[in-house]
């Protein structure tokens, strides 16, 4: 590979901006990975899990899925910006030269990751599942803040909102595939989780066998010291005032998404009474599939083209928001495949010009991966606090339209806040 292929000159210091566009070969590499991670992110909360719950207490499925989803989301809270840090600082001496320092946590996530799912495979009791789900998202989150440092590190704010709208692209494809995966090609919630641990395995690994990964210049990298790590994880609101509002508006809008998906699965088969629920979802998966990859890599070049992030990332919200609505007010077949299909143009949007507009407002260099692993904090905080709001609402205040229309108003603060980030037009 050229050194415009791998996206910078080998020469430049691994904490520098990037300037040359990266190839088509590196992005590609980049698009498999992350195809692999949310496959192994998204199949298991979307279908194995809820299956694998359901066949082990029918009764309380809802609560227990709460559970699950809840405590492996609090351990990713802590793990993904602890792994960023720790890969800020990596050096890695191979045959007396210095090594790469974010393609050892990519691999070892993945490969550690994918034994994970197999060990949660065999899961019979709720506590081994919480243990098997936890231990696969600190693998997975592992592999996620340092596969996430890979826009800045090597893409030029020029090329972001492209290149997000193309890694945006495998977080609902790998949905798709996976739950293809587990529903037509192998059959049963332990096959299925074997298939998506061998399959991300396979996509994982090339990206960190094929593509360079500049190590850190002797000096630039920050102390390896428990206390400033840990205190490094703090990134002040005052003094970084745009990287707050960037985290809270990707907060609300995954809080909401994380609370109008969740239960997707049992709306259908509860509320809209489909009679194949399982079907019902993988069609409203592709629904959403196909508007998401029509939009995403569209608006993240116009962001590009134009310098304009910001009202990409409101809009977007709205749309998202009108999908919310659509549930709370038609909770039926026809209106839960209209509202896959707002929601994918809406997120589509989303995905890549925020991913390319938190890039521009990282406090420093040296800690790009931890930085980012904050905000994906964001990511995986909703999936604590969505499971704690949506149950008793689905239980006990009101159900499904309630829910949704709860969704609406968490996403349209997301969106409206977005404009309180004043340093990225």
């Amino acid at each position: 590979m050229t050194a415009t292929e791998a996206g910078t000159p080998a020469a430049v210091s691994a904490v520098a901006e990037p300037t040359q566009p990266v190839g088509a070969r590196w992005v590609t590499l980049l698009v498999c990975a992350n195809l692999g991670l949310w496959m192994a992110f998204y199949t298991p909360i979307q279908v194995l899990l809820p299956q694998q719950i359901a066949a082990i207490d029918p009764g309380h499925k809802e609560a227990l899925l709460g559970w699950v989803t809840g405590i492996g989301a609090l351990v990713a809270v802590v793990a993904n910006p602890l792994a960023g840090a720790l890969s800020d600082r990596t050096r890695i001496a191979v045959r007396g030269r210095a090594s790469g320092r974010r393609h050892v946590w990519t691999l070892a996530g993945g490969l550690l990751g994918a034994l994970a799912l197999t060990l949660l495979a065999g899961q019979r009791t709720i506590g081994g599942v919480i243990l098997g789900w936890a231990l696969a998202q600190v693998c997975f989150n592992a592999m996620l803040a340092t596969l996430t440092a890979a826009l800045p590190d090597r893409v030029p704010v020029a090329q972001r909102g492209a290149v997000s709208g193309w890694i945006g692209i495998p977080q609902i494809l790998g949905l798709v595939v996976g739950v293809v995966l587990v529903t037509a090609v192998v059959s049963g919630t332990r096959a299925g989780y074997l298939a998506i641990a061998v399959a991300a395995a396979l996509l994982i690994v090339p990206f960190t066998l094929a593509t360079p990964d500049d190590p850190l210049p002797p000096g630039q990298a920050p102390p390896l010291r428990a206390r400033a790590l840990l205190s490094g994880l703090w990134v002040s609101p005052r003094r970084h005032p745009d990287f707050a509002w960037a985290w809270i508006t990707r907060f609300l809008v995954q809080l909401g998404n994380a609370m109008g998906t969740l239960y997707l699965l049992y709306f259908l088969r509860d509320r809209v009474h489909h009679p194949h629920p399982e079907d019902g979802l993988l069609v409203l998966i592709l629904v959403y599939a196909a508007a998401l990859v029509a939009t995403t890599v569209v608006a993240g070049r116009r962001s590009d083209r134009t310098g304009r992030r910001r009202s990409f990332a409101v809009w977007s919200g709205l749309v998202m928001t009108g999908a919310a609505l659509v549930l709370a007010g038609w909770p039926t077949w026809p209106g839960a495949v209209l509202a896959a299909a707002v929601l994918g143009c809406g997120y589509g949007v989303y995905v890549a010009v925020d991913a390319a507009l938190i890039t521009q407002v990282l406090p420093a260099a040296t800690d790009r991966a931890k930085d980012l692993g904050v905000i994906n904090i964001a990511n995986s905080a909703p999936q604590v606090l969505g499971p704690a709001l949506s149950a008793p609402v689905v239980v006990h205040l009101g159900g499904y339209p309630a829910l949704y229309a709860l969704t609406a108003v968490v996403t349209l603060l997301g969106s409206v806040f977005v404009l309180r980030i004043r340093s990225v037009p």
